[in-house]
């Protein structure tokens, strides 16, 4: 209620990246005040229950719902988020070089939808300054995936040695890492999910996986991340090439372009739809992935989750895991207290013990 009544109202007035900006360096403060994160945690923490702990990934994840890229795009809260109930999260998408990202404004609420768009562009310090925060931070509560991609000025064919410089340089920090092929706001990255593209990239970021390996003898895992907005032939074709290629999971979906059913004046800008219009076609595609692999292939869902019923459809339609992002923004930090305490109701109510016993229960 304090975020409802107190911080949302204020934080809504403001240009939304100066919102965006504000948060970040508070929850990277509360990091320095003695006590800071403790407080957090009391106030917003969420206790680890039995019912929904997953192992996965060579993690331990102490609930199921994470945040998702693109909060904490340089690893400078990790702390802060980690305090406030999320049981994972991804920091990024980083790439080898800093960039500015795309001209401002490039962050847009869409009040009557709930949703938001964006075009920032991969805007970060660069895969060295990451490295050294994580580095920094030394031992962390929850997994920290490190979400990467490419520098917009890196054309497609040598986009592989971006994303094995990143992999070479946060190894050591990340706790699974995540191929960012999805974005809409990267001139042509999204055309890497296709063809021979895919094949070739996800082929050379597992051989920089294994060398990593092979060089620290600690194994990580590596996932991609792919968009709502493809056919069904261009799914199937996505997740057979990531199935062979090795690669240990999928996180679906990434934002879309989609501009169906909004009724906000801010449809029409330019940039990738989060929040509650992208939930169906998430929790569809899930739906798909899960049924081509035969639930072989673990799903982090991601994708207008709002609510514990929200959360549960993607887990029951195949997801392990999911993420939330645009639900932060609207509902606060209560968010996961809430979703939480849905799940475990859903769970109790179709008379499953643990969490994983309901991924892909929609299919069986």
């Amino acid at each position: 209620m304090l975020y409802r009544h107190l911080g949302k109202p204020i934080f809504f007035k403001m240009d939304p990246e100066k919102a965006h900006h504000l948060v970040i360096s508070g929850l990277n403060k509360s990091d320095l005040v003695p006590g800071g994160n403790s407080a957090m945690r009391l106030m917003y923490g969420v206790p680890e229950t039995a019912d929904l702990a997953v192992d996965l990934f060579g993690q331990h994840f102490p609930t199921p719902v994470g945040l998702a890229a693109g909060l904490d795009k340089n690893a400078e809260a990790v702390g802060g988020f980690s305090s406030i109930g999320f049981g994972f999260m991804e920091v990024g998408t980083v790439t080898p070089k800093g960039q500015p990202g795309n001209d401002s404004p490039r962050l847009f609420r869409l009040l009557p939808d709930e949703a938001l768009i964006n075009r920032m562009g991969f805007n970060n310090e660069g895969a060295d300054a990451m490295a050294r925060r994580l580095k920094a931070l030394g031992k962390r509560r929850i997994p920290v995936a490190v979400n990467i991609g490419r520098n917009k000025t890196t054309p497609n064919e040598s986009a592989h040695e971006d994303y094995r410089q990143c992999i070479r340089t946060l190894y050591p920090y990340g706790d699974f890492f995540v191929v960012n092929i999805s974005s809409p706001n990267t001139p042509d990255l999204r055309s890497l999910q296709h063809g021979s593209e895919l094949s070739n990239l996800l082929a050379q970021v597992k051989e920089e996986m294994e060398l990593q390996y092979k060089q620290s003898g600690i194994s990580k895992s590596l996932l991609v991340k792919i968009a709502p907005d493809v056919s069904d032939g261009e799914l199937e074709y996505m997740v057979h090439t990531i199935a062979d290629a090795g690669m240990d999971g999928v996180i679906a979906t990434n934002t879309t372009l989609s501009r169906e059913g909004l009724k906000s004046d801010k449809a029409g800008e330019t940039g990738g739809l989060s929040g509650k219009p992208l939930r169906d076609r998430s929790t569809e595609i899930i739906s798909r992935i899960y049924r081509q692999t035969g639930g072989k292939l673990p799903i982090i869902g991601s994708g207008g989750i709002f609510t514990g019923q929200d959360a549960y459809d993607k887990i029951r339609a195949g997801a392990s895991l999911v993420e939330i992002y645009t639900a932060l923004i609207y509902e606060g930090p209560e968010v996961n207290r809430r979703v939480h305490a849905g799940l475990r109701k859903l769970l109790r109510r179709d008379g499953f013990s643990h969490i994983l016993e309901a991924v892909g229960a929609d299919h069986h």
